[in-house]
């Protein structure tokens, strides 16, 4: 009985901490694009702000069921993911349902996110809308492929599926996964490029050309719940990376340091490059992430 009510309010504090932990980085990224393109920015907090006033306001555009689906298929594919990743590798309340083969099951469940916000944002009619969502999904189809690569080397040189059995080899060993395999971690570091949407990868909003592409149509609440579940599949993202490649975390201080690092990556990328074409895109995910997924793998066989 202890076990299930720890497990569920260890289920409430990932979810609170999550949306809390992505809301800011998201405010810090603005505020540092700010500064470096010499403007003073908002504060770190107005995303908060935003989001409170979002819920508050009403919409009027109706376009169908799979428009007001779509918000929620990407909250839902958010939390679970989340739910099915250990936040911290001794937490009592933060282990959550993660479970021998989790590893397969966040490949499968990661993409449901965005297929949903595809048919809802198809189903508007907004040609920018259906431009975004085109450009999102091939370039899905574009880092998926080094991401799995690696994600799958790192399961056949360890011989496990298991997120917290990953994490538990690298704190009995002394030695994280980004060293034991290099050529993995850099598949999936460059794939992360193409995750979080950041210079030159953000074709999918591309506000310049699209005016916010698949959001287009969708306001108020609607974009309130996007907006939510955006920051918590970026705060699930980094904490499965540090889960697998940089050892874990013990507390709740160490885990923000770690996230907080690897987040910044694409951010100071992002600032130093021009824009890419959806074919650009794709191609570059082909290249070199491709080539490291490939020779992690030869790496975990050898």
């Amino acid at each position: 009985m202890e076990d299930i009510i720890y497990k569920i309010l260890g289920a409430i504090l990932t979810i609170i901490t999550a949306f809390v932990v992505g809301i800011t980085y998201g405010g810090l990224t603005r505020k540092v694009i700010a500064r470096v393109q010499n403007r003073v920015g908002p504060k770190f907090y107005q995303n908060f702000f935003d989001v409170l006033k979002l819920l508050s306001k009403r919409t009027a555009i109706n376009h169908g069921v799979m428009q007001h689906f779509a918000p929620m298929f990407i909250f839902t594919s958010a939390v679970t993911v989340l739910m099915f990743i250990p936040i911290l590798h001794d937490g009592l309340f933060f282990s959550n349902f993660s479970f021998h083969g989790d590893l397969i099951f966040l490949l499968y469940i990661m993409p449901f996110g965005p297929l949903g916000m595809a048919l809802g944002a198809g189903q508007t009619g907004n040609p920018n809308s259906a431009i975004g969502v085109t450009r999102g999904l091939s370039q899905m189809v574009g880092f998926e492929i080094p991401f799995v690569l690696s994600l799958v080397a790192l399961m056949v040189q360890f011989e496990t599926t298991s997120v917290t059995e990953i994490v538990n080899i690298q704190v009995e060993s002394g030695v994280w996964m980004i060293f034991s395999n290099p050529f993995a971690f850099l598949a999936a570091l460059f794939a992360m490029f193409g995750m979080f949407r950041y210079a030159p990868f953000d074709i999918v909003g591309a506000p310049a050309e699209l005016a916010s592409g698949p959001a287009s149509e969708f306001g108020g609440k609607y974009l309130a719940i996007m907006m939510s579940s955006s920051s918590i599949f970026t705060f699930a993202k980094l904490v499965l990376y540090v889960n697998l490649f940089f050892g874990g975390a013990e507390n709740l201080v160490e885990l923000l340091i770690k996230t907080f690092i690897l987040y910044m990556v694409p951010v100071v990328y992002g600032l130093v490059s021009p824009r890419y074409r959806t074919e650009q895109s794709i191609t570059y995910f082909w290249k070199w992430p491709l080539a490291l997924g490939v020779i992690g793998m030869i790496w975990a066989i050898i």
